[in-house]
């Protein structure tokens, strides 16, 4: 989720604004701004963007009740800031559900590592709750650890490219799948393992795989691309 998500900046100071959102714009993100919870309630009707970064000191309604609202809405992820750096103000955000609390003035390159982390922390809890490991043919991989495991309870290492090509295959089982269609999925996790001919890493994968079991999991079809042959369970 990291780069590519939409991020809300929410501070009346719009010299503030501008900073945040320009140097967040510079690192990858998508950003939205709002001068204060009016406006912010707009952004948040019209688009769902992942995280919101939330001044505390507003006109009209303050930080604070924004936040309650936000967090008992089950909303995006929240960075709250405040020129009330005390551990006290802190403890109050992060009672009230932020992920995390930032003391104005800060340094952009904190806000961006507390953006990042905060947007790591939520697609792992993501992740955890929909299932991260899944069963095939007596196999088992684990798309936290990045882990794979052979029926007899062995593991297998595997290449970044081979783990983001078994990935793909195993979130779209049974289906034919072209070298472009596999080239686009995967190609988002691990770019710079695809410089070579996707070819060779399904060779490689297939060669790990064959030397632990006797069945057939990757069928070339021809002309058109690979197929994972077996079902796939979610765990």
């Amino acid at each position: 989720m990291d780069l590519q998500s939409l991020l809300l900046v929410v501070d009346d100071d719009p010299d503030l604004r501008r900073l945040i959102s320009g140097f967040l714009t510079e690192h990858g993100y998508r950003v939205e701004t709002a001068e204060d919870a009016v406006q912010m309630r707009r952004v948040l009707d019209e688009q769902r963007p992942d995280l919101v970064i939330l001044d505390v000191m507003m006109p009209g309604e303050d930080g604070l009740s924004a936040a309650r609202r936000l967090t008992s809405e089950r909303g995006p992820a929240l960075i709250m800031l405040s020129a009330l750096g005390t551990d006290t103000d802190r403890i109050i955000g992060l009672e009230i559900g932020a992920d995390d609390y930032l003391a104005k003035p800060c340094n952009p390159r904190e806000l961006l590592a507390r953006v990042r982390a905060v947007l790591r922390r939520r697609q792992l809890a993501a992740d955890a709750a929909s299932g991260h490991m899944y069963e095939f043919a007596g196999w088992h991989l684990d798309v936290i650890r990045r882990a794979l495991r052979d029926p007899g309870g062995t593991y297998i290492n595997l290449s970044d490219g081979e783990f983001s090509l078994l990935r793909t295959f195993v979130e779209h089982p049974q289906r034919v799948l072209s070298r472009d269609q596999l080239l686009d999925c995967a190609r988002g996790r691990d770019s710079e393992v695809f410089d070579r001919a996707i070819d060779s890493q399904i060779s490689r994968l297939r060669r790990k795989i064959n030397e632990r079991g006797h069945t057939e999991l990757i069928r070339t079809v021809r002309n058109e691309g690979y197929m994972l042959l077996p079902t796939v369970t979610r765990l």
